[in-house]
C-alpha cells in the first residue's frame, strides 16, 4: 500500500533571509538579494554581482574548530537542517531516528575548499594540502555532516544532478517514504560556490549576467536578460509519512503528491529543443499526482534568466500543460535569490509551501521588457493573492537533468 507523504518541517538560509520566515518576508516584500560580490576580489572579472547570504557568521552556529573543518556548503546545509528538524518537532522520543533519512544534495559542494587547497598545492607544495581537503570537498558531505550533527541514522544520500539536485532529492525522498522504506526524511540541497574559480568557470562559458545594476541582473523572462546570477544558500524540508506525522501531532504544511524526472540525452549544457525533456518531467509528475494540468494553480519555474532556459522552459510548460498553460500563474523567484545551483530547487519548494500557506503567488521581480518568446502569465513585479491548492516546482540541470515536483494544500 502506498503511503501519503507530507511536509512537516522547513529550514532555509538564503540571500534574502537567514531562516524561512525572513526568506518568505523577502518574497512578500519583493527583496532582491543580488549585490556586489564581497567574498573575493572580482575587480578584474566581467562579473561583479552575486546573491550572497547576508550577515552570516559561522561562529554563531559552530565552534571555531568545527567551522574550520566544514566547507561553506556543509555549514549552510547544517544551519537549514537544524531549523527544519526543530520546526518538525521530530525527536528521539517520538520517532525512531534509525528510520529518518537524509537526502541532501549539492551541485558543486566543496568548490571553495578545492580552490583554497589547489592554491596551497601550487604555491606551497603537496605537504601543505590540508588532511581535511577530501572530507571537506566531496559532494556527499552536506548530507553526511547533517546526519552526524543531528544523529539521524536512516538512509543518507546525495544526488548530484547539477541545478536539479535538490528537487531530485525531494522527489526521491518522497518515493522512499511513499513505499515504506523510511518514516521521515530531511530532503533538500545546499550550495556555497561563490569564489574566483566558480565565477570564472561560469563567466567563461558566458552563462553569467554581466550587468552592473543589481535590479537588472537576475531578470527571468525579461527580454533584456543576459545570464544568471550565482547565488548561495540551503533549503531543507522534512518529509514524513502522513500517519506517522498524525500520530505524533505534527503540524502539516502541505502534501507531496507528484514527482517526475527525465533526461534530455541531448547536450551537456543546452536544453533539448522545445524543452521536450522538461515537458516530459512535468507530465510524469502530473501523472504521478493523478491530476489534470488544469488543476495546477501555480508553477515556480526554473527561470534562470538565461535566454535559452527561459524561452525553452516556456515551450516545455506549454507542451506539458496544453490549454492550461494559457491561464496558469508562473513565476521565477530567482529574481530574489539568484540561482542557488544545487540548492535552488529546495529553496523554491519551500517558497511554494509558504505560497500555499499564505495564499500568495510570488512575483517575478524587476521585470520590464516583455519577451514574445516568454508569453506565459509570469506574475510580473507584484505578488498576487490567490488560494492555492496545487503547485508545481521545476528544476533543470546541466547534463540534461529535469525534475518536477507537485505539492498540494493539506486538507486531511
Amino acid at each position: 500500500m502506498e503511503r501519503r507523504v507530507v511536509i512537516t518541517g522547513l529550514g532555509a538560509i538564503t540571500p534574502i533571509g537567514n531562516d524561512v520566515e525572513e526568506t518568505w518576508k523577502g518574497i512578500e516584500n519583493k527583496v532582491c538579494g543580488v549585490d556586489k560580490i564581497t567574498q573575493f576580489d572580482c575587480s578584474d572579472y566581467k562579473t561583479s554581482l552575486a546573491a550572497e547570504v547576508k550577515n552570516y557568521d559561522p561562529l554563531q552556529h559552530f565552534e571555531p574548530k568545527q567551522a574550520k573543518r566544514l566547507d561553506r556548503s556543509s555549514q549552510l546545509a547544517m544551519v537549514a537542517a537544524r531549523e527544519a528538524l526543530k520546526d518538525s518537532g521530530i525527536t528521539s522520543e517520538n520517532t525512531d531516528l534509525e528510520r529518518v533519512g537524509i537526502f541532501i544534495s549539492s551541485g558543486i559542494a566543496g568548490l571553495i575548499t578545492i580552490e583554497e587547497q589547489a592554491r596551497n598545492y601550487w604555491e606551497k607544495g603537496h605537504g601543505r594540502v590540508s588532511p581535511m581537503f577530501i572530507p571537506m570537498s566531496i559532494a556527499n558531505m552536506p548530507a553526511g555532516n547533517v546526519a552526524i550533527d543531528l544523529g539521524l541514522k536512516g538512509e543518507s544520500i546525495s544526488i548530484v544532478t547539477a541545478c536539479a539536485s535538490s528537487t531530485n532529492a525531494i522527489g526521491e525522498a518522497y518515493r522512499t517514504i511513499k513505499y515504506g522504506s523510511e518514516d521521515a526524511i530531511l530532503a533538500g540541497g545546499s550550495e556555497g560556490a561563490i569564489c574566483g574559480m566558480g565565477i570564472a568557470g561560469f563567466e567563461n562559458m558566458k552563462a553569467l549576467s554581466n550587468s552592473t545594476d543589481k535590479n537588472r541582473a537576475s531578470i527571468p523572462f525579461d527580454k533584456e536578460r543576459n545570464g544568471f546570477v550565482m547565488g548561495e544558500g540551503a533549503g531543507v524540508v522534512v518529509l514524513e509519512d502522513l500517519e506517522h506525522a498524525k500520530k505524533r501531532g505534527a503540524k502539516i504544511y502541505a502534501e507531496v503528491i507528484g514527482y517526475g524526472a527525465t533526461s534530455d540525452a541531448y547536450h551537456i549544457t543546452s536544453p533539448a529543443p522545445d524543452g521536450e525533456g522538461g515537458a516530459r518531467a512535468m507530465k510524469r509528475a502530473i501523472e504521478d499526482a493523478h491530476i489534470e494540468p488544469k488543476d495546477i494553480n501555480y508553477i515556480n519555474a526554473h527561470g534562470t534568466s538565461t535566454h535559452l532556459n527561459d524561452s525553452t522552459e516556456t515551450m516545455a510548460i506549454k507542451n506539458a500543460l496544453g490549454e492550461a498553460s494559457k491561464t496558469v500563474a508562473v513565476s521565477s523567484t530567482k529574481g530574489n535569490t539568484g540561482h542557488l545551483l544545487g540548492g535552488a530547487g529546495a529553496v523554491e519548494a519551500i517558497i511554494c509551501v509558504k505560497a500555499i500557506e499564505n495564499g500568495l503567488i510570488p512575483p517575478t521581480i524587476n521585470y520590464k521588457e516583455k519577451d514574445e518568446e516568454c508569453d506565459l502569465d509570469i506574475v510580473p513585479n507584484e505578488p498576487r493573492k490567490k488560494e492555492l491548492k496545487i503547485v508545481m516546482s521545476n528544476s533543470l540541470g546541466f547534463g540534461g537533468h529535469n525534475a518536477s515536483i507537485i505539492l498540494k494544500k493539506y486538507e486531511g
